[in-house]
């Protein structure tokens, strides 16, 4: 039965109105960050920059400490996401293939896990790192975060393991490879989405925390940039083309992850699984 046009017409729009909604917030940060101050302060909206600077950018990159917040959020979050992922490999494969007594437990304490707000355990969290004499430390934020984000990653992995057909894995052993073998050659490559979707999601999170190092590392050079960027604007007063600069630094290696994962991430699940 063919649409009515009005039917094919309303979920564009729909979209379209959505898009507009959640992408221009973007632009305008990234357009004032560009914009040169007069345009900022002007009592009418520029709403496209009349000369792009790079001046505000600069006095971003200029500000204390920058460059070490992000090698120490870029560190935190990479080794989280990093363990996670492989933590999650390993669990999600004997969850979907094994069968074991407390399985079930095992997938309803995850879930559980997944539905706990992780701000009610910031006192407790504080007090384990302080008495293990590791505030202001690196190493107490990666393996909360590697925490933090485990239980999803467990959770979806787990979903694509079980997809993948068990007549591949079985072909793979009776060639001759074992079961490392086969799960390493045939079923990890299949899990490129999985792996794709967990690792953004885990990147996201962990790169835009912000309680935990707000309790955890008082000291500046061991902070991370969400925290920095929370503090910029009482540094810089109402310097907003400074403000939204230091923002739009903050956001572009998200962006980045983003484009690059769902370019990757194209193809079928089972995309040359086939032995031709």
């Amino acid at each position: 039965m063919k649409r009515s046009p009005l039917a094919r017409l309303w979920p564009n729009v729909t979209a379209v109105v959505l898009f507009l909604g959640f992408a221009f917030p973007v632009y305008w940060m990234f357009t004032t960050a560009l914009k040169p101050t007069s345009d900022i302060i002007s009592e009418d909206p520029v709403w496209f920059p009349t000369g792009a600077t790079l001046e505000h950018f600069q006095k971003a990159v200029d500000a204390d400490h920058f460059w070490t917040l992000v090698g120490n959020s870029l560190t935190i979050t990479l080794s989280a996401v990093g363990l996670s992922l492989l933590i999650a490999l390993l669990a999600s494969f004997a969850l979907a293939r094994m069968r074991f007594k407390g399985r079930r437990g095992f997938l309803v304490t995850f879930m559980i896990a997944q539905m706990a707000p992780w701000e009610v355990l910031v006192i407790a969290i504080y007090m384990l790192v302080r008495d293990s004499d590791m505030l202001n430390s690196l190493l107490p934020l990666t393996l909360f975060y590697m925490v933090m984000v485990l239980p999803f990653t467990i959770l979806t992995l787990r979903s694509y393991v079980a997809a993948i057909p068990k007549e591949l894995e079985e072909s793979a052993m009776v060639d001759g490879c074992t079961r490392p073998q086969a799960f390493i050659r045939v079923i990890f490559p299949l899990l490129a989405p999985g792996l794709m979707a967990t690792s953004l999601f885990g990147f996201i999170t962990a790169w835009n925390e912000f309680p935990l190092v707000l309790i955890l590392n008082k000291d500046p050079e061991a902070q991370t940039l969400p925290l920095w960027l929370s503090r910029f604007q009482t540094a810089f007063g109402d310097d907003w083309g400074a403000t939204m600069a230091a923002a739009s630094l903050f956001a572009i290696p998200i962006l980045l992850l983003f484009l690059f994962l769902q370019r990757k991430a194209v193809g079928g699940l089972t995309s040359g699984a086939v032995k031709g």
